[in-house]
């Protein structure tokens, strides 16, 4: 068996300064260094060696679907929907309902939103 760990996401924006300030505005992540080109791809951090590349695709389709969404977990749901709120960003649960936390079967809580290419990011508190 192969011993894995988690490197980076990577995702095709539109506007890549858009999508830095979205990102370090919302989940505060701060930016790093590319080091692998000198494209305008941008690197942030999200602190424990794992990164989000957000790589420029201006003339690219990009297709969203909420099943295709990358997940954040966090000690505590409700202070992070607080932030969303003070920030006036929409948050859904799984099934779509504006502004409302989802409880899973199994107990965790978690919400839905979107990034300013419609990517979609689930918080849960998965920890």
């Amino acid at each position: 068996m192969f011993n894995f760990s988690f490197n980076h996401v990577a995702l095709s924006v539109k506007d890549v300064d858009e999508s830095v300030a979205f990102y370090q505005k919302v989940l505060q992540l701060p930016e790093i260094q590319n080091t692998a080109s000198d494209s305008k791809t941008r690197w942030l951090s999200f602190g424990d060696g794992t990164q989000l590349h957000l790589i420029p695709r201006p003339d690219a389709e990009i297709k969203i679907n909420k099943a295709v969404h990358f997940a954040l977990a966090i000690s505590n749901v409700d202070e992070f929907v607080k932030h969303l709120d003070l920030l006036e960003i929409n948050y859904y649960d799984w099934p779509g309902a504006l502004n409302q936390i989802y409880i899973r079967k199994d107990g965790i809580t978690q919400v839905y939103f979107q990034d300013p290419n419609e990517y979609w990011i689930e918080i849960n508190n998965d920890i």
